[in-house]
């Protein structure tokens, strides 16, 4: 069993016994969550390098001793920015479709719809070392990419962003769930800023529409869920 703790904004943990993957560090004063809330982190995952989702990477790196996981490009901006190179995931990051392993946790980086000023916008499958298959969207719209993630892995939770504007909005992130074929779904990238939806009404009702409502999971800045891996035939 893991745990999924969400931060507010695209900041998640995911805790198991022996690994703790922080994604998209970046904790909003309106939240009510900093740092000092994460604690123990192995491995530290950015899927872009906005301000609004790298955060507090760096730092977290140094203090914690913490492995950085990210696309090629912007692992090399981290590291302009003070990250030491050793402790990026392959020396230099790695790129879309590729899988790393770190403390039995193995990420595949997939391809996100969005921009970014260094490497490519990126999603994660984080597979946890209990089965636990999880996956992080990053900033995207809604994209027939989603089949094939649906397809090749069995993906326990989904986090994906429901706020519109720059992202996908209620609606898209509902149809998200349908291809993907998760088993559950954790809204965020919503309330943080004015110009986003400021609750997750309109995708609740989206997945009703869908016929999807009980995989709906409402968090809290700083609340925790604990999820088990789908048992496979």
């Amino acid at each position: 069993m893991s745990d999924i703790t969400w931060y507010g904004h695209s900041a998640f943990k995911i805790a198991t016994t022996g690994a703790q993957v922080l994604l998209d560090p970046f904790f909003p004063p309106s939240c009510g969550c900093s740092v000092k809330d994460v604690g123990a982190v192995d491995l530290v995952l950015v899927t872009h390098d906005h301000g609004d989702h790298v955060g507090s990477t760096v730092d977290i790196c140094k203090t914690s001793g913490a492995k950085l996981g990210a696309i090629v490009g912007t692992a090399e901006k981290l590291a302009r920015s003070g990250l030491p190179q050793g402790q990026i995931l392959n020396g230099i990051g790695f790129n879309m479709g590729g899988t790393l392993e770190h403390k039995g946790v193995k990420v595949t980086m997939v391809p996100a719809w969005h921009s970014s000023e260094s490497g490519t916008p990126a999603g994660y499958i984080v597979r946890m070392p209990d089965g636990l298959t999880v996956y992080h969207a990053g900033d995207t719209c809604v994209s027939s990419d989603m089949e094939l993630w649906g397809k090749l892995y069995s993906i326990d939770v989904a986090l994906l962003p429901v706020g519109g504007v720059f992202t996908m909005d209620a609606a898209q992130a509902a149809l998200a769930c349908t291809l993907l074929r998760c088993r559950h779904v954790i809204p965020m990238h919503w309330g943080t800023f004015p110009v986003l939806a400021q609750n997750t009404d309109d995708f609740r009702a989206a997945l009703d529409r869908q016929g999807m409502r009980d995989i709906f999971v409402q968090l809290a800045p700083g609340q925790s869920a604990h999820f088990s891996p789908q048992k496979q035939p």
